[in-house]
């Protein structure tokens, strides 16, 4: 197995591939990715529909949230190992249909709910230990907002006076930048490892091997690309926030309900794209670095570890 180092320069180049991802293929990868965008959003339907019918409390909405996370671990990436096979099926000429990102299922499916086990362990292990150092005082606001919200949002009459939020604790700061440092290590260790599971056959430890490795030895256009992708969303979600305003507002004019009606399937194209982008990102990341790294983006000649 062969994991290579790339230059800086393929942060640019991943982030660009992965919107042009599928371009083969459309239907198959945005049909199979429009599913798991679907499935996605179950379970914060299943939240809101409990949360409706129950009114629970914000300790029982962690739980539930909790739960549903324990469930994501489990289906996930099984979802996303079969969208990455039918990436890899459409960049390479083969015939591919959006269902097909079920035949996981049957083939590799133990072993891609193994690494997601892993890696849900480690980032459940190191939010813990996060919290644990850094975080004193940080669970205890964070369930006083959620009860506060949950007040606001039950109470029958809008209050006269927006209420008093606490203010958060000191050591919010340095967790939150560490938890988005640990946050962009994980994501890219996830991207190759799921990766060499989905598309290179590997084990569920030698993939997290191969994925540490990989991260390691690409901070560069990790880094790069993870600045691209977050000024490229903050700008993209600006615009759509400014085009939604102003469907809403004009929408208003004949029915107070036509803005909602039209801004809906905007959100669901704007969440469509995100996710193709994002597992494009994926699969291009993987296929440089581990996979048969296509011709004017592979590494130049010396730069591999032979393991």
């Amino acid at each position: 197995m062969t994991i290579r180092s790339v230059g800086a320069g393929h942060g640019w180049q991943w982030l660009v591939q992965a919107v042009n991802v599928g371009r083969g293929n459309p239907r198959a990868v945005y049909g199979a990715v429009a599913i798991v965008s679907l499935l996605a959003l179950l379970p914060s339907v299943l939240q809101l529909v409990l949360q409706l019918a129950f009114g629970l409390d914000a300790q029982s909405q962690l739980m539930l949230i909790g739960a549903l996370s324990l469930v994501s671990i489990l289906v996930y990436p099984l979802l996303i190992g079969g969208v990455l096979r039918v990436i890899d099926a459409v960049e390479h000429g083969r015939p591919a249909r959006p269902g097909d990102l079920f035949s996981v299922f049957s083939v590799g499916a133990g072993r891609l709910v193994g690494f997601g086990l892993l890696m849900g362990a480690l980032y459940i292990a190191t939010f813990y230990t996060l919290v644990s150092l850094f975080g004193d005082g940080v669970p205890e606001w964070y369930l006083e907002i959620m009860t506060i919200t949950q007040e606001m949002g039950a109470s029958q009459t809008p209050p006269s006076a927006p209420p008093e939020l606490p203010m958060p604790p000191a050591g919010i700061g340095p967790l939150m930048a560490l938890g988005l440092l640990f946050g962009m290590f994980y994501a890219t260790v996830y991207a190759i490892g799921l990766g060499q599971v989905a598309l290179g056959g590997r084990s569920v430890f030698a993939a997290f091997g191969d994925g540490v490795l990989a991260t390691l030895k690409n901070v560069l256009p990790v880094l790069v690309i993870a600045a691209l992708a977050m000024a490229g969303g903050f700008a993209l979600i600006l615009v759509f926030g400014v085009v939604a305003s102003l469907v809403t507002i004009v929408a208003g004019l004949l029915h107070p309900a036509l803005g909602a009606f039209l801004v809906l399937p905007m959100y669901l194209a704007l969440l469509l794209v995100l996710y193709v982008v994002m597992f494009g990102a994926m699969y291009v990341m993987w296929r440089d670095i581990c996979g048969d790294a296509a011709a004017p983006a592979g590494p130049p000649p010396g730069s591999t570890i032979e393991l």
